[in-house]
Parts: structure tokens; C-alpha cells; sequence
């Protein structure tokens, strides 16, 4: 049967679906298809990320197969909207909880006066001395390692690092994503983890990144804009910026049955919740890029949304 990689690589349609990789998830497989369903357990309910990963002509089945091994306390997060019409259409309470963003590379410029003040922060983190290297897979990171503790200090002593909906640096899937690291005079001071995208937008995402609390001003969008000046001298078609929950909220967007009570819940976590997630500074970030696709995604609950599904779902994320 083919790994799942294969099954992400061959069907997948979603920008973060390389996260089903991560370790601590598990795989629910059905012999009737060669894909898989991603989720992992969080107290008595079952956490699936993303859809179906299969042939489209097999998603339903594997959806209903997946149901009938996880049970009634089923939630699935970061559904794409044709994931979120199967699942409408499977019984299930569906609702938009935040969106993703993409900018098409080749349509990529830093010119003109709306990226006047993201080029002179380049200019800045540049004239600072920043140089960006790709971190091989195999190589020391080590001062990686550290700047992570540095990073996650500075963030207080009740922050932990968040889990499950982010990538990972680390592990066997490794080899497979691109690692950039900015120097100054020698010294690691902020990175960022891409990974692979397939479908119908392929390329990658901007996924798991750090930066050291004394790092000059536009050290991360200086990192970020050198590796898209690669990427598109390598012919790379997309860099999507990745899922940012509670925002992007848009009533067309929901579907028919969507609780109204989770939508009101998700509009006061997009305004009150920065101290569960770091919406706001997350989407001022991936605005300055002026993304060309925002996609919509969707949290889709086993019958209607329940209190204790939430809040395993922070729980499983590490946000509380």
C-alpha cells in the first residue's frame, strides 16, 4: 500500500496537508482505497486533520470508514471547501473557522508603493549585515535548538509552543521540507521551515519559523523575501503562507447548517483571542506579502459542536 506521503502527494488539495506528516498523529487507512485520514486522540474525542487523502472518486467512502472507526466524538479541522461540502453532506455540523493565504509566484514583485515600508524593513535587516543560508538535512542545528529556547522564553512563562496545526523542524519527514537560517556576523537569528505543497496549487508553505527576541527589525521578511527570489528562479509556482484560524470569517463563505453559535464564537475569538492565538500579528505578517488566494477553511463536528470538542482542540494545539 502506498505511504502516506504518497497519498498526500498523488490527492491532496490542501496547502498544509504535509502537517498530516507530523509526528504524534495517527492513520486510519481502509483497504478499498490507497489513502489515509490523519487525526490524533485528545481525551474521549478524535482530532482529524484535514480530509479524506485520497482519489476523489474514494473520499466518501473513506470518510464513512473513518467514521465508523472513530465513533461519534469525531471533529475535523483545516477542511478545504470541497472537504467541507463532503462532510456537510456526511451529516456533519460544518463551520468556517479561519483561512489560509498564497501568493502566486509568478505573479511576485516588491515593487511599487504598496511594499514601500516591507522593502525598506528588507533594506534594514540587509544592511544589518543578514545573511541567508539553506540548512541541509543532516547538518548540526544545534543553534537552532537554542534559539528555539530563546524564542520560546521571550514569550513568557505560561506560553507553550504550539502544536498539532504548525510543522515541525525535526523528525524523519525532514528531508523532505527546505530549512533557511539568517545570520548576522555568524549567528543564527531567525529561521524558517518550508514544506512541500501538492495540488492544484503546488509549491511551499511557510511554515514553522523563529527569530531571536534582539534580532534587528525585518530580519524574518528579509529571510523570507531572499527565499522567494529562489523560489522563483527555481520555478516554483506558489508560496502559500499557511492557516490562520479566526480570521478571513466571511458569511458567504459558510455553508448551509453551519452552527450559529460556533460562528459567533469563532467572531469573538477573531476579536478577543489573542491571548489563545496569535491571530492578529499572524495575518498582519502574511497581508504585507498582498496574497493573491485566500482560501477559506473549516471545522466540521460529528453532529452539532459541543463545549468539550473546543476545548480539545485548544488543548490538542497547545493554545491553553
Amino acid at each position: 500500500m502506498p505511504s502516506v506521503l504518497d497519498a498526500l502527494a498523488a490527492h491532496s488539495d490542501n496547502p498544509s496537508s504535509f502537517l498530516a506528516l507530523n509526528s504524534g498523529n495517527e492513520y486510519f487507512r481502509d483497504d478499498r482505497s490507497d489513502g489515509a485520514c490523519a487525526y490524533r486522540t485528545s481525551g474521549r474525542y478524535v482530532l482529524q486533520f484535514g480530509g479524506p487523502f485520497c482519489a476523489r472518486e474514494h473520499r466518501a467512502r473513506l470518510l464513512d470508514a473513518f467514521v465508523a472507526h472513530a465513533g461519534r466524538r469525531l471533529v475535523a479541522v483545516q477542511l478545504q471547501r470541497a472537504d467541507a461540502e463532503l462532510y456537510a453532506a456526511h451529516g456533519f455540523t460544518v463551520n468556517q473557522i479561519g483561512a489560509s493565504y498564497a501568493v502566486d509566484l509568478s505573479r511576485f514583485t516588491l515593487r511599487g508603493s504598496r511594499f514601500v515600508r516591507l522593502r525598506n524593513k528588507i533594506s534594514r535587516a540587509r544592511r544589518a549585515g543578514l545573511e541567508v543560508v539553506e540548512i541541509g538535512h543532516g547538518d548540526d542545528c544545534a543553534e537552532l535548538d537554542g534559539l528555539d529556547r530563546v524564542w520560546l522564553r521571550d514569550k513568557g512563562r505560561h506560553v507553550k509552543e504550539l502544536r498539532f496545526l504548525v510543522g515541525q523542524r525535526t523528525g524523519g519527514m525532514q528531508c523532505h521540507r527546505r530549512l533557511f537560517a539568517g545570520r548576522i556576523d555568524g549567528t543564527a537569528v531567525g529561521y524558517i521551515n518550508y514544506a512541500p505543497v501538492y495540488g492544484s496549487r503546488p509549491g511551499w508553505l511557510h511554515d514553522l519559523s523563529r527569530r531571536r527576541p534582539d534580532a534587528p527589525p525585518g530580519v524574518m521578511e528579509a529571510l523570507n523575501a531572499t527565499v522567494m527570489e529562489r523560489l522563483v528562479a527555481e520555478g516554483a509556482d506558489w508560496l502559500h503562507f499557511g492557516f490562520t484560524p479566526f480570521t478571513g470569517l466571511d458569511p458567504r463563505e459558510e455553508l448551509p447548517g453551519a452552527s450559529p453559535l460556533f460562528t459567533r464564537f469563532a467572531h469573538w475569538l477573531a476579536a478577543h483571542g489573542e491571548a489563545v492565538y496569535p491571530a492578529a500579528s499572524q495575518l498582519e505578517y502574511k497581508q504585507k506579502w498582498a496574497p493573491h488566494e485566500v482560501l477559506p477553511e473549516y471545522i466540521a463536528f460529528l453532529g452539532r459542536p459541543r463545549p468539550g470538542a473546543v476545548w480539545r482542540l485548544l488543548r490538542a494545539t497547545n493554545a491553553v
